[in-house]
């Protein structure tokens, strides 16, 4: 798939061509920047400063709960394999989860586990009263059957929403959860003050962890049941879509979630968008984004690779664990 996303994305640079004028952002504050040559810099949506903030409040949200005498939140996190990305992910999540006052519980597994012995564990696991959450950190080895691994975790527990029962609960508007990147995606816009409901929204990328339940949550109505509706209009692009660019230009609200690096550039943005960025990529030994640094020149508001989507999937995850405990016990 990020093959066939790399050749797409050369497609797309070809044609627009290689340069990109630098655009300021004149309707930020109501005058022409570049009538005045004064270049504004996209504002920065740190992630790392809002995550710290809704851990706070969860932490603050478990104490009171030890203090009522009920048990504190537990997550059991499992990992096949010795895939390094995989353990700096899950000591990150298990680090965020003692800082909250989160149990946790690691289950390492060797690459070359059995599917039988996965699904027992996960069967022990979802009997356990103690574990509120299940977290199998992805990707799986290609000998084990993923779909029946996300399918065996109870859907009472299954923190990362990728149950198929959570998935239709959250497309019906009447979720249990909310997938963990998605969620943080929509916290980050609420909590800077960026209104989706009747924006024009483009997501780039459909895979079912960010791409498809990000755009449905966008797109579902803002209830009571389901506060995080977005109620915007909503396009989902993917290595398909023809004339990326333009159809990314229309956006006033762009998301990339493709795993590519730079694949969104500066003369794929509307001046004035708000632009987030979920890609993780390596290159060159560094970590980077789906988003091009030039994009910096035209957006309002960017969010950074690291520092911005990242800490709000981990502030979600422990959002959805504590979710789980106050639903299963009280």
């Amino acid at each position: 798939m990020k093959l066939e996303w790399r050749a797409f994305a050369l497609r797309v640079i070809e044609a627009q061509g290689v340069s990109h004028p630098r655009r300021a952002h004149a309707h930020r504050s109501g005058w022409n920047s570049e009538q005045h040559g004064v270049h504004v810099p996209a504002i920065r949506l740190d992630g790392k400063l809002l995550a710290q903030t809704i851990r706070g409040e969860i932490a603050a949200r478990v104490a009171e709960r030890v203090a009522d005498g009920k048990h504190a939140p537990g997550l059991a996190a499992i990992l096949v394999g010795d895939n390094p990305a995989s353990r700096v992910y899950v000591r990150n999540k298990r680090k965020a989860c003692e800082e909250a006052g989160i149990r946790s519980w690691l289950f390492p597994l060797a690459a070359n586990v059995s599917q039988r012995d996965l699904l027992n564990l996960i069967a022990e696991l979802n009997a356990n009263p103690e574990v509120h959450g299940i977290l199998v950190q992805l990707p799986l080895p290609p000998h084990l059957d993923e779909k029946a691994v996300i399918d065996a975790v109870d859907p009472t527990i299954d923190v990362d929403c990728f149950h198929p029962e959570n998935v239709g609960l959250l497309a019906a508007g009447y979720p249990r959860f909310y997938p963990c990147t998605p969620h943080g995606c929509l916290q980050m816009l609420r909590r800077t003050g960026v209104e989706t409901a009747g924006k024009e929204v483009v997501v780039v990328g459909r895979s079912n962890i960010v791409g498809k339940p990000l755009a449905m949550m966008l797109v579902l109505k803002r209830t009571e049941m389901n506060p995080m509706g977005g109620d915007a209009t909503v396009t989902l692009a993917h290595s398909q879509t023809k004339n990326l660019a333009e159809v990314c230009r229309r956006a006033e609200i762009l998301i990339a979630a493709v795993g590519v690096p730079g694949l969104i550039t500066a003369g794929m943005v509307r001046p004035g968008a708000v632009v987030l960025d979920v890609g993780m990529n390596t290159l060159d030994g560094k970590l980077v984004g789906d988003v091009h640094p030039g994009v910096a020149e035209v957006a309002d508001s960017l969010s950074p690779v690291p520092g911005g989507v990242g800490p709000m999937t981990i502030a979600m995850l422990l959002e959805n664990t504590l979710r789980a405990a106050e639903m299963l016990d009280g």
